[in-house]
């Protein structure tokens, strides 16, 4: 999956110069990989884009019903919020993992198991006794689901020819996103007349079809070559990523601008459950269609760094956020409804703007350095739900935007550490010879 795998959409307004019919890159040898309008390229383009959808469908299936899951087990925002955490953060901990299992079983293999075994564990989460049982069903699922990041983007680097892989990773990348806010809409008008056990059911049955679909029409792999697992070499990449000051400035800024977007989106179903607002189930739901106002920042986060520069770009996503968590403290929904559009941007742009500045930045080990990155980005999802329901049970809303102000002030006080870095190794350059 691409450093922007998340449900983060890419720009996908790039499409494959090179006509299908033309088999040969422009030295000669025969490509046999596919490009758009070429044999299984839209079977795979759309096995992939069902793949992503039942991911972030099931990963943030009970973002939505927090409250819901509250009253019925009788806990707390902050206890209930573990069942977002539990997932995202099992991910986190397992998408290094998996990236090397895919080398060794390969990525096709390795994508179809996560399905399964992610499926099989969301259609067992709606008979849940207990809020542990359904923590602990969602981080065996969370876990599971890290087998489709780690594998993707290498499929489809390995089976698509250069200059038809961007378009092919944004079809996948759209996937997650409309997974993830198709999920959310579904499940809120499904609870509001069946519970929150029927509707993260019926996300468990359109999980199981995307997962049959994308079985039966992804084309098998030809330009696979498997690999040995050696953990050494594994551990060598990952300390020299590690080392590395300005990646771990950009994995940390990943979580930071994560960390606010969790916490403000698994808390605003209780805001809005509760007076001035007292918004039925399915309208909560509906709200994360402000999730395609992340397609638009995203996709211009490549101009914008054309203009402002990587660092007048995340100064810029910082602010666009700041400003819309002060503006989410209005009881006015218009006004809220606005403040959510304003930090959905923001940290679209943001994480657009870091995750594709991993890739740039990394010169060997690409793979890893994402897979750093999505840890990082998901560590900061997990801590954001977790300590932005802890917030909001302390303080209410106001606490939820407190912690959230904190995270966009590391993100900036990051960005200028980062500015002074630059300057000082620039100074330290030698001059060139006459």
């Amino acid at each position: 999956m691409p450093s922007a795998s998340t449900e983060a959409p890419t720009t996908v307004g790039a499409t494959a110069s090179a006509p299908a019919t033309d088999s040969r890159d422009a030295r000669g040898p025969r490509d046999s990989r596919m490009a758009p309008g070429g044999p299984g390229y839209r079977r795979m383009s759309f096995a992939l884009f069902l793949a992503g959808v039942a991911t972030f469908a099931l990963l943030y299936s009970t973002q939505a019903l927090l409250p819901l899951v509250s009253t019925d087990f009788g806990v707390s925002a902050s206890e209930a919020s573990w069942t977002v955490s539990a997932a995202t953060g099992g991910l986190a901990l397992f998408v290094l993992p998996m990236s090397a299992l895919s080398e060794r079983f390969g990525r096709r293999t390795l994508m179809t198991a996560s399905l399964v075994v992610a499926v099989a564990v969301g259609l067992l989460v709606p008979f849940a006794p207990s809020i542990g049982a359904l923590v602990a069903l969602r981080a065996v699922q969370g876990a599971a689901l890290a087998g489709l990041p780690a594998s993707a983007t290498a499929y489809l680097a390995e089976e698509v020819r250069p200059k038809a892989l961007i378009t092919a990773i944004g079809l996948f990348v759209a996937g997650n996103s409309v997974g993830g806010m198709s999920g959310r809409v579904i499940t809120g008008w499904v609870a509001q007349e069946w519970g929150w056990r029927v509707a993260v059911g019926t996300i468990g049955v359109i999980a199981v079809a995307c997962a049959v679909a994308f079985r039966l029409l992804l084309p098998a792999p030809r330009h696979f070559t498997p690999g040995s697992l050696r953990p050494r070499v594994l551990v060598r990449t990952v300390r020299n990523h590690l080392s590395n000051p300005l990646l771990r400035r950009l994995y940390a800024i990943g979580a930071l601008f994560m960390m606010v977007f969790g916490g403000v989106y698994t808390v605003i179903g209780y805001r809005l459950t509760e007076a001035p607002f007292s918004l039925p189930q399915g309208i909560i739901g509906s709200i994360f269609l402000v999730y395609l106002v992340g397609t638009v920042s995203a996709s211009t986060a490549g101009r914008l760094v054309g203009r402002l520069g990587r660092r007048g770009s995340l100064y810029l996503a910082g602010g666009t956020t700041a400003s819309g968590l002060l503006l989410s403290l209005a009881d006015s929904l218009p006004l809220v409804l606005l403040g959510l559009v304003l930090i959905t941007a923001g940290f679209f742009a943001g994480h657009a703007v870091a995750s594709s500045a991993v890739s740039h930045t990394a010169v060997r080990g690409r793979a890893q350095a994402s897979a750093l990155y999505q840890s990082a980005y998901y560590v900061g999802s997990s801590a954001g739900s977790t300590m932005g329901a802890v917030a909001f049970h302390a303080g209410g809303w106001g606490g939820t935007v407190v912690l959230g102000l904190l995270a966009v002030l590391g993100v900036v006080t990051i960005t200028v550490l980062g500015s002074h870095a630059a300057r000082v190794q620039s100074r330290r350059k030698p001059a060139p010879a006459h």
